[in-house]
């Protein structure tokens, strides 16, 4: 039986427990999930590193699952483009059964492994294309025949499951293990596998950003703004990261249409004509365009 399915007896009197021993019980779990996510940073180190000069190179980001595992993944990746300026055109979010299933379970979906060959097909998968599978049980029909298709197109793979002995870590160039066993409630991988998940994809994204130069000094330099706390927010990290008045930073933002790491540039004296030379010159790196014009 598949490690996440198994029934835990330590909860078999679950439903006669006080509520306050049943949250120690999920809170136990959730703890151990984050450490599970935590142990695994060689193989999500290894995934970055594999990932990086792909995505450098014009690749797009593809992620795929079913049910919970999915939505998990098309959460980490719908978050790379206002938090990071990740293009929202180099994402491809697919998840079994479509959009429907994103508020609902649709019916045989997860099993249909000519629909995920389809879908990822139809997206003309490339050797700069990075794509991610995500299944707790490692063995989800329509998450492991994505895989093997993108694996064909010489796409770079990555497999998060946390059934260590799965077919989508063996079809996986990355796999990343996640053993978090049997669940407080029999089978939700709701619960542990996918904090487990969402704790490992955020690792991995953000390390992902962070050496794409998405990152500045711990600071989003190249976030999205979409609203009056984050222009305040954007204003703050220029005036933390160049100084200037209140207008002056107003000016620059203005000029490098709301962007923070171009806003910076302008404000330490790189000529609006340079900017983008500048940044192109150094990979997107602010630290590189400050140090070396």
């Amino acid at each position: 039986m598949i490690r996440t399915e198994e029934a835990d007896l330590r909860y078999a009197d679950l439903d006669l427990w006080p509520v306050e021993s049943v949250l120690d019980a999920l809170g136990e779990a959730q703890m151990t999930a984050t450490a599970v996510a935590r142990a695994a940073a060689p193989q999500i180190a290894r995934a970055v590193e594999a990932a990086a000069p792909r995505i450098a190179a014009g690749g797009r980001l593809v992620y795929v699952g079913a049910g919970t595992s999915g939505r998990i993944g098309m959460q980490d990746g719908v978050e790379l483009t206002p938090t990071f300026g990740f293009p929202v055109e180099r994402l491809v979010l697919l998840l079994a059964g479509g959009a429907e299933a994103v508020a609902q379970a649709v019916e045989g979906a997860e099993d249909d492994e000519a629909a995920a060959r389809r879908d990822l097909l139809a997206r003309g998968p490339g050797e700069n294309d990075v794509v991610i599978g995500v299944a707790a049980s490692g063995s989800t029909p329509y998450t492991c025949a994505a895989i093997e298709a993108a694996r064909v197109c010489g796409s770079l793979t990555i497999g998060v499951s946390n059934t260590p002995d799965g077919r989508l870590l063996e079809l996986a160039a990355c796999p990343v293990s996640l053993p978090t066993g049997p669940e407080v409630v029999a089978g939700s991988t709701r619960l542990k596998a996918g904090t487990a998940q969402k704790a490992a994809l955020n690792m991995f994204s953000t390390a992902l950003m962070i050496r794409l130069g998405h990152v500045h000094r711990g600071m989003m330099v190249d976030m999205k703004v979409t609203n009056a706390k984050l222009a305040r927010r954007a204003a703050r990290m220029v005036a933390t990261l160049a100084g200037g008045t209140e207008a002056e930073i107003a000016g620059a933002l203005d000029a490098a249409g709301g962007n923070v790491k171009r806003a910076v540039l302008l404000r330490t004296g790189c000529p609006e004509g340079e900017v983008e030379a500048r940044l192109a010159r150094h990979g997107g790196s602010l630290r590189r365009a400050l140090e070396r014009p």
